[in-house]
């Protein structure tokens, strides 16, 4: 599996048109994507903990995408839906994060981590 994470930060006053066009748009991508199989937007969530400290950044939302495979997240990064999401997510945003990782099980996960060099 291949996951598709995105940390980010709204720009602050963003007008209510930018917002809910962003809005929109992920709606329409989670919809229109047929290589997406799941999504999750979250809002962060602080509970006191020392590791909080370490956040040099404080992202407000994430959003995880999970895809089968390479092919589907090219076919999601590809397709015009995705396109407009950029291109709403660019002018909404003040600062993110996105990365995409492939991930296991957990005792394969562990395996590579152990044999990892």
């Amino acid at each position: 599996m291949i996951v598709h994470v995105v940390l980010f930060r709204l720009k602050p006053q963003l007008a209510d048109a930018t917002r809910e066009g962003l809005a929109q748009a992920l709606s329409r991508a989670t919809r229109d994507i047929p290589t997406i199989r799941h999504a999750r937007i979250g809002a962060r969530l602080t509970v006191g903990r020392p590791y909080e400290q370490l956040m040099t950044t404080d992202y407000s939302f994430a959003a995880i995408f999970e895809f089968d495979d390479r092919e589907g997240l090219q076919a999601y990064l590809d397709h015009g839906a995705h396109d407009e999401l950029a291109q709403r997510f660019y002018a909404a945003i003040e600062q993110a994060l996105t990365y995409d990782f492939e991930m296991w099980e957990t005792d394969e996960g562990i395996e590579r981590i152990r044999s990892a060099v």
